[in-house]
Formats: C-alpha cells, sequence, structure tokens
C-alpha cells in the first residue's frame, strides 16, 4: 500500500465518523441529485408531447434500463465492497485484480445484451408491458433499440462510478456521472421537440457514453485512486466469488426492479377501464417514479457516503464505527424523508401538472389526477425506507450476501409484486395504488432482525478481539 492510500486508510478509520459521511456523502449526493433530475428532465419533455402514449412507452422501457442496470452494479458493487473493505486491510494487489475483473466482467455483459436486446426487441417490448397498437408499440421499440446502444458504456460506468466511491473517492464518480447528465439535458431540450420518444433515447444514449469516458480518466489519471489494466482481470474462482458475494444483492435488487415494473404494467392493463385506459395508467406511475426516485436519491447518496466508511472500518475491525454511522445515516435520512413527504404530499397536484401536458383528449388531465393519488398515498410510507435502505446498504458492504439478497428483494419483489396482483385483480385501482405503501411496510418489518443479528455479530468479534489483546 503506498503512503496516499495508508494516508486514506488513517483517515477512514481514525476520522470522526459523522463528518467523514457527510464530507464522502455530499459528492454522492450531488451525483444522485443530478442523474435523477435529468431522468425528471426526460420525463417532462416526453410528457410535453401532450401523448400519453410516448411517456407510457418511456415507463415501459424503465424494465429494460433496470436489466442493464443490474448487470452494472453486479459488477460494480461486487468488486468496490470487495475493493473497500481489502483497503481497509491493506491488499492492494487484490485491490487491483478485482477493479480490473469487475470492469472487464461489465463491458463484455453490456454488449452480450446489446446484441440479444437489438434481436429481441419488439418481442422485448411486449414482454415489458406496452400495448400492441402500432403507435404505443412503435415508441417502446424505438426507445428501446436506442438505449441498448448505450448497454455497455452504462453497465461500465457503473462498475467505474462504484468503484471510485467504494475507495472514498466520491468527488471524481460525482463530476462523471455529472457531466453525463449536463449534455443529457441540452440534447433532450434539442431533440425531443424534433425527434420525439427517438430524441429522449438519443440524448440518455450520448449521456452514458460522455459519463463513461469521463469516468475512464478520472479512474486512470487522477490523484490517488487506483489504477488497473486490463490485463490484470483475473477471472479466478476467488475474484468471481467475491463479486457475487457483493453483487448479487444489488443484482437481486435491480432484477426484480425489472420484474415489478413489468408486473406493474401488466397490472395497470388488468386495472385499466374505458376512461383510465392502460396507457394513462401507465404514464401516471411513471410520472410518480420518476418524482419519487427524485426525492429517494438524496437519501441513498447519503447512504452511499457512509457504505465506504463501512467497508473500511468493517475490514479493519471498527465495528463501533459501523454501528455509529448506521444509526447515523438512518436518523438524518428518516428526518429528510418525512419533511419531503410533507411538502410533496400538499403541492402534489401543481408538481405533476407541470410534468404531464394536458392532451385534446383529456387522457394527460386523466394522468395527472391519478398520479397525484397514486404519490400521495406512496409519499405516507416513504420515511420507512431510510431504514430499510440503510440496512440493506450495510449488509452487503459488510458481506453479508443472504441478509442484504432478501432485503434488496423485500421491498419490490417478496412484498410488492405479490400484493399489486392481488389488489389490481380485487380492488382495481383503488387497490392497486395502495400496494406500495403495504410493501414498504412490510419490507420495515423484514429488515429489523436482520440489522439485530448483525450487531450481535459485531459485538462478538469485539469480545473476541478484547480477549486476544489481553492474552497478547
Amino acid at each position: 500500500m503506498d503512503r496516499k492510500q495508508n494516508e486514506k486508510y488513517i483517515r477512514m478509520t481514525t476520522a470522526p465518523v459523522k463528518g467523514l459521511i457527510v464530507r464522502l456523502a455530499i459528492p454522492t449526493m450531488i451525483s444522485m441529485l443530478v442523474t435523477t433530475l435529468y431522468n425528471l428532465v426526460d420525463t417532462y419533455f416526453v410528457g410535453q408531447l401532450a401523448d400519453t402514449r410516448a411517456t407510457a412507452a418511456v415507463t415501459v422501457s424503465y424494465a429494460l434500463m433496470n436489466i442493464i442496470q443490474a448487470v452494472g452494479f453486479f459488477f460494480g458493487q461486487g468488486s468496490g465492497n470487495y475493493i473497500s473493505r481489502a483497503l481497509g486491510n491493506k491488499e492492494a494487489e487484490k485491490c487491483r485484480k478485482m477493479a480490473a475483473t469487475g470492469f472487464l466482467g461489465a463491458l463484455l455483459s453490456g454488449t452480450l445484451i446489446l446484441v440479444f436486446g437489438m434481436i429481441f426487441a419488439e418481442p422485448l417490448a411486449l414482454l415489458c408491458g406496452s400495448e400492441k397498437d402500432a403507435q404505443s408499440l412503435g415508441y417502446a421499440t424505438d426507445y428501446m433499440r436506442v438505449i441498448l446502444i448505450g448497454a455497455p458504456a452504462m453497465c461500465s460506468s457503473l462498475v467505474l462510478n462504484n468503484q471510485l466511491r467504494f475507495q472514498g473517492n466520491a468527488t471524481f464518480a460525482m463530476v462523471g456521472l455529472s457531466s453525463g447528465a449536463v449534455i443529457n439535458v441540452l440534447l433532450d431540450a434539442l431533440l425531443v421537440p424534433r425527434y420525439k420518444v427517438f430524441g429522449a433515447a438519443i440524448a440518455t444514449v450520448a449521456c452514458q457514453y460522455v459519463s463513461f469516458f469521463v469516468l475512464l480518466f478520472c479512474t486512470k489519471f487522477l490523484s490517488d485512486n487506483l489504477k488497473f489494466s486490463i490485463k490484470d482481470a483475473s477471472f479466478r474462482p476467488f475474484y468471481l466469488k467475491e463479486i457475487f458475494r457483493g453483487g448479487f444483492p444489488s443484482l437481486c435488487r435491480q432484477g426484480i426492479a425489472s420484474v415489478m415494473n413489468v408486473s406493474l404494467m401488466h397490472c395497470c392493463a388488468i386495472a385499466a377501464t374505458a376512461q383510465q385506459t392502460t396507457s394513462v395508467l401507465q404514464a401516471a406511475f411513471g410520472i410518480v417514479s420518476k418524482l419519487t426516485m427524485f426525492i429517494s436519491s438524496m437519501m441513498i447518496g447519503f447512504g452511499q457516503g457512509f457504505q465506504p466508511v463501512c467497508g473500511f472500518n468493517y475490514g479493519a475491525g471498527r465495528y463501533d464505527r459501523v454501528r455509529e454511522g448506521f444509526r447515523f445515516c438512518v436518523a438524518i435520512t428518516a428526518i429528510f424523508l418525512t419533511l419531503m413527504s410533507v411538502a410533496f404530499f400538499i403541492f402534489s397536484s401543481p408538481v405533476l401538472s407541470f410534468m404531464q401536458r394536458s392532451s385534446e383528449d383529456g387522457a394527460g388531465r386523466e394522468a395527472v389526477n391519478i398520479a397525484v393519488k397514486i404519490l400521495r398515498r406512496q409519499l405516507i410510507s416513504l420515511p420507512l425506507m431510510s431504514f430499510v435502505v440503510m440496512s440493506n446498504m450495510m449488509l452487503q458492504t459488510t458481506g453479508n450476501v443472504v441478509g442484504a439478497s432478501v432485503l434488496a428483494m423485500a421491498r419490490q419483489g417478496l412484498t410488492m409484486i405479490p400484493v399489486m396482483y392481488l389488489f389490481s385483480c380485487t380492488l382495481g385501482l383503488n387497490g392497486l395504488v395502495w400496494a406500495q405503501p403495504l410493501a414498504d411496510a412490510l419490507a420495515f418489518v423484514i429488515s429489523v432482525p436482520f440489522v439485530a443479528a448483525l450487531f450481535k455479530k459485531m459485538r462478538l468479534k469485539e469480545r473476541r478481539q478484547t480477549l486476544e489483546t489481553a492474552t497478547e
């Protein structure tokens, strides 16, 4: 371990935990905020087309985006989690090999998604919930085909971003994501009015490639970042096992998010009526999804500031600092989500009206009315996510693959999908809008015993450390 990395080790394991988390969280919060902001901008410009089928097409494509992100997060979180623990244990050579393995794995996987996605684009759009009429299917297929071009860059940039964060270099990760987001916003303004959904997809792909090259530059040439070469990649069982151990919860979370999105699109078809058509319901849920993602982004960014602190200190045996950081993050994010929930509950109607322009047939106005109902129900349970998300991050970073995987699937898979189908089939839209709040409450209940078990495990390790020190 060189001098700069040793200084970082000392800082990560001795500096006051709260200040350290805040310092690392600021750039990750900005990254998350910028990323979700450009997603909102995408929705805004598509919404101005005054065609709910266009908004629905983008919503349907979330499932594909989630699949691509699942692969990127699998390799990024898998390699990044190991890197933070290994740096805490001063194993620099293994870190380089892990970084290269994660990067190459994501690049190859993204290329495979591109090839197979292009071949099966239309069946994929139908599977994701697109309506079968020519206009809706055309929008969805056009958007997906362009998005697929960005799959290799999206997977690889997620790996580089996560590896930088887990090294404690969140500022460089922020620069990479923010640069792409700026390009996305500018291109949306130029291309969507002229090329509609196709233009929005081009803007998104351009953003991904800009972020990729900026992150690659930061990794290779700037500061004390861990340097690696493709030649360092090693697909030996040890590295694959560690990537799986750290990345499987993220694969579960993003993969189940894709399944959940597909299920939601089909539940919209089940709950649809003559006035509240499938595309109207899909558009409404899509707008709400982007808005709640925007609200949650600050919480997730704050938690990402905790992850390198958690990994370094867990690897160094400083379990007291892990617990302190977890409690601090839960308290801060719970307060934040409560305040945001109150604000958006009050101003839900004007905010959502801004996102979706009314159309001549009244579908846009109907989508907004439904979206207001959905958003207000989801805001009721949103503060519970502070505990669920921080628990998942802590379990994943400390290598508790089973607990992290269960929590990753709890909110959107184990609870949300069954509840959605049950409520949409029995109660229609009035039941479907309550599916997310109930799933949030169940996920909170599931997370409590996992956190208690991890805390107990850390205390037992502390006692062993004390006994070993006393006998030396």
